[in-house]
């Protein structure tokens, strides 16, 4: 089985974000980039359907040469081979468009259910509609029983078991497996694996982003006595305008 697990190269969450050139850039002094946390899911299911079947797993980043020691650090965590698209992740259509490209002949292509950067969630369905195969999206719960895929997602208010038959796209999130920490082996081995270069389909763009702003910041807290229901109840129509 040859499995295709897509990366997004994102913030850590611990990262102080800043824009510059009038906000309509990220300032990417001092980030720290991290593998987005749900492709972290998708990637550690991957290494345990390889365990189990002896599966082959290829990552894939949209993005430039910054993205690559990230692209590394998967393939430390168990990935055998890699593909960056020497692109800027434009937009989701953009981005699925680019995938869509390289994914035809896998027989599972598994990301996480949306990037913690932009939190789009649709590059899976995307995916799944320009290859003609199923999504699903997000995925708690897979496994492999032949060519047929059980999952588990969740839905509101609850659960849904699920079939579909292989090829698949599945946007995955926890507790779908834990998180896999590159050990020294994978370390030194990632260094001569495979990570092949190649140029982006031509694909128009068509979402731009204007500028970005940070949230307000957070005002003072204000302590109401535990007594004082009646103040609560008023500071809570008044001012926070949550009743």
């Amino acid at each position: 089985m040859k499995i295709l697990v897509c990366i997004s190269h994102v913030p850590d969450t611990t990262s102080k974000i800043n824009f510059i050139e009038n906000n309509t850039k990220l300032d990417a002094s001092g980030v720290q980039y991290i593998i987005g946390p749900y492709d972290d899911y998708a990637l550690a299911r991957a290494v345990e359907l390889k365990e189990l079947s002896g599966a082959s797993i290829t990552v894939l980043n949209v993005g430039g040469p910054e993205t690559e020691p990230t692209i590394r650090k998967a393939l430390a965590i168990g990935a055998d081979d890699a593909i960056r698209i020497n692109a800027f992740p434009a937009d989701s259509f953009f981005v699925a468009a680019q995938i869509a490209e390289h994914a035809k002949g896998y027989d599972l292509v598994l990301m996480g259910r949306e990037s913690i950067d932009f939190n789009g969630g649709v590059v899976h369905a995307m995916v799944g509609e320009m290859l003609g195969i199923p999504s699903v999206s997000p995925v708690m719960k897979l496994d492999i029983d032949g060519t047929t895929v059980k999952m588990t997602k969740e839905i509101e208010g609850g659960k849904e078991q699920v079939e579909a038959a292989l090829p698949l796209v599945a946007g995955c999130q926890e507790p779908i497996a834990e998180w896999k920490i590159p050990n020294m082996r994978g370390i030194m081995s990632a260094r001569t694996k495979p990570l092949n270069v190649v140029e982006p389909k031509n694909v128009e763009v068509t979402v731009a982003n204007k500028n970005f702003e940070l949230p307000p910041a957070k005002g003072a807290v204000k302590m109401i006595s535990a007594d004082n229901v009646t103040e609560l109840v008023t500071r809570l129509k008044t001012e926070a305008k949550v009743l």
